[in-house]
Parts: structure tokens; C-alpha cells; sequence
């Protein structure tokens, strides 16, 4: 037995105790109102003879109780304002409550708070961020409204992250007016006929009001903020538009809709292209370019499908035309003339926002109640000496090129690095991938990167981990990326290089400089949970925001923006990022929602793990795809999901199930409960739940059926 469990036995062991002493010797007696009123002259001329022992005896007794949870509180208080008057008894009642309150709040947290977060701790982990944002707040509504217990706050705030320093600081203030109210009924005991007449309900009444003080309070200083943001800034009389939105990506596209749904007058602004990164740079031409790799892939494995051989033909600049008809072929999903038939008024030009009600393109000023921000991003561009010397490339503009490198370099091991890379190595270029970490894709566990890792190498990819890109130099008509490896020198010639280090937030340019936006460390838009900005008026979604960096995302949020936008002013809602999935789609993909292995570790949460690997799978083995795992992190001793983690073929297709499962709190028996096709790619998730119901089989239980069947075999 530990150290600490033998001092927590030791605990309950005393409190017990103390307890059963309590109630054994019948000590309540001496807290009732009769008993108080009976010996109450004694009391007072004891106190007169000898009152600094009087004061101390009765705080610890005080301190006991209220430490306990023991019941009396009330009368004891009245007993103070009796026998010590209104002053001296406010500060004595106060001080022994509050250090009362706070040795229950440390025997509680001493106890149970490591059990309850480790137990429960994908749900109270909002709870906790509420807590260390705003806890002295919500402790002291709850210390001015004698509704709540306030043994049942000692107990239950013990549990959470809050300071026993702030504990003890606003449990001293806050229930000084109720300290107040009862210590001065006890000045005037003999009027008292009962406990329940201390409190009248205008009395309760007045408690409440000044529970909900500090709400109220809070409100007016959010007005008071706002009306101080937009002290220099003239308010329109009226409006031109309910929204106007700048940008049309996906954010934007998805915000203008919803307002125009809902009748709102909005107007999109947009400088470029409608569709933003995602249409014309990023997920739809990247997916386009892995799509025709992947069939060159598929053709270098003719034998594996029992072929003797087969061979494709093609120029690199069909394959790259190729990816812009793709582009042109979902262009009309995000088209002006679609949208305007939604009832959005699509504006060309570059939108420059004057004040927070005025947006003004060209010469046209427009006034707007309420500004969605949804920018989006840009690549990166590192300051390595000599880059600015070659013609590189990034993830916006390698679309362009119709000559395929003989070697290219691959600045980045993230995603958008490991795509591209993979594509490029299958359409025949000598690629380079240059990572200055020791894996590439570092925000997924090591186990999903290995195989993506070996299947580069197979395919003949060159890995420069741990490399630093340190200079670029051009000599003798060539190029060569000089990079640091574990302090030695590495020259790497290429032909044409791809930065893919990140994107960054596009918040310059337009007008956020003007206002003064808050902005992060980072440079993205600063927001709190419902979008908003420093301004209530002016929200934000997607990469300018930039929490997650997906296209899904950009939509997921939008919602929130342009929701709390038109209807804040009734009901405004915080954004849900409970299973935001990822899918990097080289091959194999790699696909995730919730918390990987890695990220549990690192925060400290346990876990159990099941994984079902998919070369057991029947589809896999048909179609030469047995490859991967489905990795599924759970609760301990429970089938709640944390986080799961699939690589393979089709892995970002399969993850959707776990994603619902994820948002709609559904357990895995839920998942081993659901009929899967047969065969599919799918069934490895079925497959994983049935594993992780064979690691919690009730043994006992079986082995008793086991004897209940040789019985029956007997009979």
C-alpha cells in the first residue's frame, strides 16, 4: 500500500471519528435554537470573565463544524452575534467559516480531485477551462445565494483547478452578507421563534438579486467594453446590410449562405477567386495531382494483381491540365452566379474595412451591422538567405508549372509537404523531402508515420530528417540547398524547390491595423468561443482564425460566425471543437479525430488502446490493400471514445464513423452493435470494437456459464 493511500485512509479513519463522536454524544443538542436560548446568559457572562478564551474555543468548534460538513452552522452563528455582539462576531463567524470552508475544500482535493479528473477527464476538461478562466467569478455568485449549500461548494470546488489562495480570498467576501444577516439576528436572539423566520422570503428575494449581481455586473462591463471599442467610431443610423462578409472561401461562402438562408441582406466580398485556397490551390488540385500519381502507383503493382506487367504513357503537362479542368469542374459549386441565385450579393474588388460598421471596395462605402473576417491564409516563406534568388514554389503556386523537375526539393514534412512530395516521386521526379525533425507528419503518433515513412523509401523518395535548411546557393546553372545535420554540412542539388512550412494568416492589408483587431503570437485573429473579436460586432472563421487550418473547419465555424452574428443579441453559441477530424491522403492515408497517443501522454490522460491491424482485414487482402490499423484510444475500464487513429487505404473515408460516434457521445459497443457491409473497407472498425470487447469480457461471469453448459451436457 502507498504512502498516500495509507495518509488518505489515516484521513477518512479521523473524519469518522470526529463524526461519530458528534453524533454518539449527542453534541447537536447544544445546537438548537432552545438550547441556545436557555443557557444563553450563561454563555454571555462566561464570555465577559474570560473572552479570548471563549473566541478561541468557539472558532475551533466553529472551524470543526463547518471543516466536517457537520450540522449546527446556523445556530452556531446566531450563537456568535449573541454572546460576542454585531462587530466581533462578524469577524470571528467570518474567519472561522472561511478556514472552516477551506479545510473541507483541501480534504476534498486531497482525497478525490486526482481520481475525478483522471476518471471523468474528457468530460469536465471544458469545465476546468471555465474554472481557470473565471472560477473567482462563479465561486463568489455562488457564496452570495444562500440556495446553494455551501458545504456542497466547499466539497465541490475542491475538485476543480481554482487556487486555494482564491478560495479562501472570495469564499471571505462572498459570504460576508450572509455572515452578516444571521450574526446580526443573533444580537436580537429573544425575538427569534424559529430558524426559519431569520430568513423571510423578501429576504431570500435580496440574496438572489445579489446572486445574480455579479451577472449583471459582468454584462455591464461587456457593454461598458464595447461602448469604449467603439467610442471613435460613428454609428450609422442605419444599415445597408444585415452581414457583410470578406473573403469567399470556404468560411465565407458557407457564412453568406447561412445569412442569406436566413433572409439576412449580405454581402460577399472577394478580391480573387471565389472558392478561395481550397478550390484553386489547395485540397481540390492537390487531390486531383494524388489521383493521377496514384494510378501510375497502381500500374508499377500490375503483378500484385496478377498481371505480368503494364506500363502508362503520359506528359506531365496533360497530368497538370488535368488538375485545372478538375478545378473548372467544381468551379460552378462556388460560382458568383450560384450564389447570387441564393440570395447573396457577390462583390468583386478588395474589401477594406473603414470602421466597424463601414466596409468600403473601389469607391463604394457600404455600411453593415455586423463583419465576418474569413481571409484565410498564406504559404510561409522562410527568410533563408539565397531563396529570394531562385523561382520556388509553394503550395499557391506549383499549379503553374507544366515542366516536370528532374529533382525537386520539399521543404516540410507536414501534410501538404508529404502529399505533394509523394505525387511528384510518382510521377517520376527525384524528390528530396527535407524535415528538420526526425519524422515528418509530428502531430501524429510515430506507429501511423512509420509506414508512411517506409513507403517513401520503398518508392524511392529521399528522406532529409533532421535537416535545417541553412542557405540556398546558385552555382554553375544549378541549385543546392545547403542544410545543417547533426552538425555536418549537407548539399542537396534540385532542380525546382516547394516551400510547404505552414500557412499564415492573411490580417494585413485591409483595415484590421486601423481598428487595432487583437491578433495572437502567431498573427492569427484573436477570438473568443462565440468568433468574436475585440469588436462584438467584427467575427472571424477559418485559417485566419486558424485554431484548425482545415476546409471542414472553415464551414464548421462559419456557422458559429454568422449565426452569432444575425441572433447574438438573443442567443449566441460557443463553437463545438469536440471531434474535429484530419485525414493527410499520401498512401497510405493517414486519418485521426480526438486525441492521439501522443497528445494523451503529453496532457496526462490515461488510456487504454486497442488496435486491429488491417491485414486481417477480407477486403484489404482482396483488393492487395492490407496495410495499417485502426488505433482506438478509450477510457479505461469504458468504451468512450478519446481518440482513434486510422492508416491505410481509404482510412479518411472509414474515420467518419468514429467521428460520429465521437460528437454524439456513442461508445463502441454502439459501433460492434451496427451491421457493416461485408466486405468493405469499414469493417475494420467493427473489427476494432469487437477486440476491445474481448479485452473487457467478464471472465468470471463466462467461466461461470462454462460450468452452467457442462451441466447442462450432463443431464
Amino acid at each position: 500500500m502507498s504512502k498516500s493511500v495509507k495518509n488518505k485512509l489515516i484521513i477518512v479513519a479521523g473524519i469518522i471519528v470526529l463524526i461519530a463522536v458528534f453524533f454518539l454524544f449527542d453534541l447537536d443538542r447544544f445546537l438548537s435554537l432552545s438550547t441556545l436560548k436557555s443557557e444563553l446568559d450563561n454563555l454571555r457572562a462566561f464570555y465577559r470573565n474570560n473572552q479570548f478564551f471563549s473566541i478561541t474555543v468557539y472558532m475551533v468548534g466553529y472551524i470543526l463544524m463547518v471543516s466536517l460538513s457537520l450540522p449546527g452552522a446556523t445556530v452556531a452563528t446566531l450563537a456568535g452575534g449573541a454572546v460576542f455582539g454585531l462587530w466581533t462576531g462578524l469577524i470571528v463567524v467570518s474567519f472561522a467559516s472561511t478556514i472552516g470552508a477551506t479545510l473541507a475544500f483541501l480534504v476534498s482535493r486531497y482525497m478525490f480531485r486526482d481520481w475525478v479528473q483522471t476518471r471523468f477527464s474528457s468530460k469536465i476538461k471544458t469545465i476546468n477551462k471555465g474554472i481557470q478562466k473565471e472560477g473567482g467569478f462563479y465561486l463568489f455568485t455562488l457564496r452570495l445565494v444562500p440556495a446553494f449549500p455551501f458545504f456542497m461548494i466547499n466539497l465541490v470546488m475542491g475538485l476543480t483547478p481554482i487556487s486555494t489562495r482564491l478560495f479562501y480570498l472570495v469564499s471571505q467576501v462572498g459570504m460576508l452578507p450572509g455572515t452578516f444577516v444571521y450574526v446580526n439576528a443573533g444580537t436580537s436572539l429573544a425575538k427569534i421563534e424559529s430558524l426559519a423566520g431569520i430568513l423571510s422570503p423578501g429576504l431570500i428575494f435580496s440574496f438572489a438579486l445579489l446572486g445574480i449581481f455579479p451577472l449583471v455586473a459582468k454584462k455591464a462591463v461587456e457593454i461598458a467594453r464595447a461602448k469604449k471599442v467603439y467610442a471613435e467610431w460613428k454609428r450609422p443610423e442605419t444599415f445597408d446590410y444585415n452581414l457583410v462578409v470578406i473573403g469567399a472561401g470556404s468560411g465565407g461562402l458557407v457564412s453568406a449562405y447561412i445569412a442569406a438562408a436566413v433572409k439576412a441582406k449580405v454581402a460577399l466580398i472577394e478580391e480573387k477567386k471565389m472558392g478561395g485556397d481550397c478550390l484553386n490551390t489547395g485540397c481540390v488540385p492537390s487531390k486531383s495531382l494524388v489521383a493521377s500519381a496514384r494510378l501510375l502507383a497502381q500500374a508499377a503493382r500490375a503483378t500484385d494483381f496478377g498481371f505480368k506487367s503494364a506500363k502508362i504513357e503520359f506528359d506531365f503537362s496533360d497530368i497538370m491540365e488535368r488538375v485545372q479542368h478538375k478545378i473548372r469542374a467544381i468551379e460552378p459549386h462556388d460560382s458568383v452566379e450560384r450564389y447570387t441565385k441564393l440570395g447573396v450579393e457577390c462583390i468583386r474588388g478588395k474589401g477594406e474595412i473603414l470602421s466597424p460598421f463601414e466596409v468600403r471596395v473601389g469607391d463604394r462605402v457600404m455600411t453593415t451591422r455586423n463583419i465576418v473576417v474569413a481571409t484565410g491564409a498564406r504559404p510561409v516563406v522562410p527568410d533563408i538567405p539565397g531563396l529570394e534568388d531562385v523561382d520556388y514554389l509553394t503550395s499557391d503556386t506549383v499549379w503553374d508549372i507544366r515542366e516536370q523537375p528532374e529533382r525537386l526539393v520539399i521543404l516540410g514534412g507536414g501534410p501538404i509537404g508529404c502529399e505533394l512530395a509523394q505525387a511528384f516521386q510518382r510521377l517520376g521526379t527525384q524528390v528530396f523531402l527535407v524535415q528538420r525533425g526526425a519524422r515528418i507528419m509530428k502531430k501524429e503518433d510515430e506507429d501511423a508515420v512509420q509506414p508512411v515513412m517506409d513507403r517513401f523509401k520503398a518508392e524511392g523518395m529521399t528522406l532529409c530528417l533532421n535537416h535545417s535548411a541553412r542557405e540556398v546557393v546558385t552555382r554553375d546553372g544549378g541549385h543546392v540547398l545547403v542544410c545543417d545535420n547533426d552538425g555536418s554540412t549537407v548539399e542537396i542539388p534540385f532542380d525546382r524547390i516547394i516551400l510547404a512550412l505552414g500557412r499564415k494568416a492573411n490580417t494585413t492589408g485591409f483595415g484590421l491595423e486601423r481598428l487595432g483587431i487583437t491578433l495572437d503570437r502567431k498573427g492569427r485573429i484573436q477570438a473568443n468561443p462565440f468568433l468574436q473579436t475585440n469588436y462584438p460586432n467584427i467575427f472571424c472563421c477559418g485559417d485566419v482564425h486558424g485554431r484548425y487550418q482545415f476546409t471542414h473547419t472553415a464551414s464548421h465555424e462559419s456557422w458559429y460566425a454568422a449565426v452569432n452574428a444575425l441572433f447574438g443579441r438573443f442567443k449566441k453559441f460557443k463553437v463545438n471543437y469536440k471531434a474535429i477530424p484530419w485525414a493527410t491522403y499520401t498512401d497510405p492515408e493517414v486519418a485521426r479525430v480526438g486525441l492521439c497517443e501522443q497528445e494523451a501522454i503529453a496532457e496526462g490522460i490515461p488510456y487504454e488502446k486497442t488496435v486491429y491491424g488491417i491485414d486481417d482485414l477480407d477486403r484489404a487482402i482482396a483488393d492487395s490493400t492490407d496495410e495499417g490499423f485502426v488505433k482506438v484510444l478509450t477510457v479505461p475500464g469504458k468504451d468512450a471514445i478519446l481518440g482513434v487513429t486510422i492508416v491505410g487505404h481509404h482510412a479518411s473515408e472509414m474515420i467518419a464513423e468514429f467521428v460520429l460516434a465521437k460528437t454524439h457521445g456513442l461508445g463502441l459497443n454502439k459501433i460492434l452493435g451496427t451491421i457493416h457491409i461485408y466486405p468493405t473497407m469499414a469493417e475494420a472498425n467493427k473489427y476494432a470494437a469487437g477486440q476491445w470487447k474481448k479485452a473487457h469480457a467478464p471472465e468470471t461471469l463466462l467461466a461461470w456459464v462454462e460450468k452452467f453448459h457442462t451441466w447442462m451436457r450432463s443431464r
